[in-house]
């Protein structure tokens, strides 16, 4: 019991650092590019870097989900792999060790991610989904909060576009000044200054801007132009806060826990949508201890066939099993399948093809239809690459 002890923690310690290594890098390129694109979205807003940061926070359950079956199977792959060219399994199996036994522990790791899958999507996805979404209307219709960032246009509901050339740290020394407000009269002031220092007043919730050396234009409702010169100007400007979000939580399936799911919200969700996406949820986390079962005979294959084609192997049918469960959700969610069929058909198709894989892998080891496969694939891809014309040297 030593022995299967000791083996049992080589493996999981063996798994864990590759796991922890693909989760990190592929959470954090998500993530980096979720930011990119949620800047230049509110780049208008003063507080654009706050509001980021919070809405990346509510993002990491989310792209967590998301990455971790396939952190998991790749890092899978990569421990067999490794094992399999040290010929460790080698030594296992003569060692009176079953394929099953050697599963074993990464199995009860894919039960341990099944767990955490399950209070992600069920519990924690369905609360930072809401709250995502409700930093993003605030961020999104925010008002001026007082502070301007050079080279950007900042406007708001009521009107207002404040812009500058040069603003100094607080946002509130300004160079090169453009203001427009439009009024609901359909009057339209156009102010323009060299310099401007803002002065907020918190109780009043108002901004007053100090205008130095400029100029301001006044259309009124027929158009007509009045022009005014000064050396100096006092603008008051009102500033306004982010409005809140009009519903509460539970207007989508998404943001619904397990519980919620299956008894129902106050909200008007069909029953056809909230059994599609329970079914889904947990369908993805179920999943994750099936993943041992496939990447272990695709691991020892790729001592034969190469690893590039089973990898791709892998990739075709987890991609496939990912799709046809969205498009059994989208399907069911309309009414136009059976949640249960929908969602239970590619969930069960994928699972007899773990089973079926990992069987056919027990008896011999590396020698299996799917080894053979890759092997197949191995090959053709040499082919083509043989065919290919040879890249000239670069002296030529």
């Amino acid at each position: 019991m030593k022995r299967l002890g000791l083996l049992d923690g080589y493996i999981l310690r063996s798994t864990l650092l590759p796991l922890s290594g693909a989760l990190a890098v592929t959470l954090v390129a998500l993530l980096l590019e979720r930011v990119l694109r949620l800047l230049d979205a509110l780049s208008q807003s003063s507080n654009r870097f706050g509001f980021v940061l919070e809405l990346t926070a509510n993002l990491v359950p989310h792209y967590l989900g998301l990455t971790l079956p396939a952190a998991f199977f790749v890092a899978l792959f990569i421990v067999v792999t490794r094992l399999s060219d040290g010929s460790e399994i080698d030594a296992m199996l003569a060692g009176g060790l079953s394929l099953s036994r050697i599963t074993a522990p990464l199995v009860a790791l894919g039960l341990a991610l099944m767990i955490v899958s399950l209070v992600l999507f069920g519990f924690v996805q369905p609360y930072s989904r809401y709250a995502y979404r409700a930093v993003l209307h605030s961020a999104q219709s925010a008002g001026w909060s007082g502070t301007v960032v050079e080279r950007t246009i900042i406007s708001d509901d009521s009107g207002l576009m404040i812009t500058a050339d040069f603003a100094d740290a607080s946002g509130q020394s300004l160079r090169g000044v453009f203001i427009r407000k439009l009024a609901n009269d359909g009057s339209e002031l156009i102010t323009t200054a060299r310099s401007a220092q803002i002065q907020i007043d918190r109780e009043t919730n108002a901004a007053t801007l100090v205008l130095d050396n400029g100029q301001q234009l006044r259309f009124n409702r027929s158009g007509t132009p009045r022009a005014l010169a000064f050396s100096g100007l006092f603008l008051d400007v009102p500033m306004t806060g982010p409005s809140k979000l009009l519903r509460t939580r539970g207007g989508d399936e998404r943001e619904l826990t397990l519980i919620e799911l299956v008894t129902g919200t106050d909200q008007d969700i069909p029953l056809a949508a909230r059994l599609a996406e329970l079914y889904g949820r947990l369908a993805r986390a179920m999943a994750l201890p099936l993943l041992p079962l496939l990447a272990l005979p695709l691991g020892l294959a790729a001592k034969r066939g190469g690893r590039a084609s089973g990898v791709i192997l892998a990739g075709v049918i987890l991609i496939a099993f990912q799709n046809l469960l969205q498009l059994g959700q989208g399907l069911a969610a309309s009414g136009r399948a059976d949640p249960l069929l929908a969602v239970g058909l590619p969930f069960a198709v994928f699972s007899a093809l773990c089973i079926w894989i990992f069987m056919g892998s027990r008896q011999r080891p590396g020698d299996t239809p799917i080894a053979r496969l890759t092997q197949r694939l191995d090959l053709a891809a040499r082919r083509v690459w043989a065919l290919l014309p040879p890249r000239r040297n670069a002296s030529a």
